[in-house]
């Protein structure tokens, strides 16, 4: 049986498309545009929540779903919608374990956000860029959809316990950050609920490999061992390399 190309096309956000935690190069924007007028359907699938996913795309590209905070969020038609939260159990485990490890973290909302971590760690840089989200208590969130602890005593000790207790875990060794989402989501997850099973992906990351394994098409930007054997195509984390591969599957029929 022949398999006709895929229409839809999956782009993860940071170390992807976006390489300063900030913007998206003109080349990646333009390529991209090329994409949806081949016909493309954009699909933009971030660890970010959508509140930190917008500002990135600065408007571009208005129609387009986007999924955030690893397939907890999905913004449809410009509206957001909770997929998965932590039970208050769940999360009362977790806190615990990152208590026990002395953890700093950035616990996300739907929209707003708590932060104990240090004053001047980097990942405050990406957080509500458009300062449209009040940082608040913990308690004060109404549901908390991801949590990302950003500082331990030991981090990999700290992983290695919230996946024995059944915890979803990606540990960016190269960030020095945990990444906690609840349940099994997960931005492949989060597609099929949307109804999209064929599609071609791009990312970079360990929260990629299942969004990566069942593409139609999937491209690795850079070289995470993570990825091995799961995508067909290896480009640099370059803007112009990035843009050039967009374009090669915009070409495609």
């Amino acid at each position: 049986m022949i398999i006709p190309p895929a229409r839809t096309t999956v782009f993860d956000i940071d170390g992807t498309l976006c390489f300063d935690g900030r913007t998206i190069d003109a080349r990646i924007l333009s390529a991209l545009d090329a994409c949806e007028r081949a016909g493309h359907e954009l699909v933009f699938a971030s660890a970010r929540p959508i509140r930190d996913l917008l500002p990135v795309l600065e408007g571009a590209f208005p129609c387009s779903t986007l999924i955030g905070g690893n397939g907890s969020l999905v913004s449809v038609g410009g509206r957001v919608r909770m997929r998965a939260a932590f039970s208050a159990a769940k999360l009362a485990t977790l806190l615990a374990e990152a208590e026990r490890f002395k953890a700093g973290y950035l616990a996300d909302g739907p929209w707003d956000y708590a932060y104990t971590g240090p004053a001047d760690h980097p990942i405050l840089e990406r957080v509500d860029q458009n300062r449209v989200a009040r940082r608040v208590e913990l308690a004060e969130l109404p549901a908390v959809v991801k949590l990302l602890v950003v500082s331990a005593t030991d981090l990999p000790a700290l992983a290695a316990s919230c996946r024995a207790l059944g915890f979803s875990v990606n540990h960016h060794f190269d960030e020095g950050i945990i990444d906690f989402a609840p349940g099994t989501t997960d931005k492949r997850e989060a597609l099929v609920s949307l109804g999209i099973d064929h599609y071609n992906a791009f990312g970079n990351d360990i929260n990629d490999f299942s969004l990566l394994r069942d593409a139609h098409h999937a491209v690795r930007v850079g070289t995470h061992p993570a990825l091995d054997g799961v995508a067909a195509v290896t480009v640099a984390p370059h803007p112009e390399a990035v843009a050039a591969e967009i374009l090669r599957l915009a070409a495609t029929a």
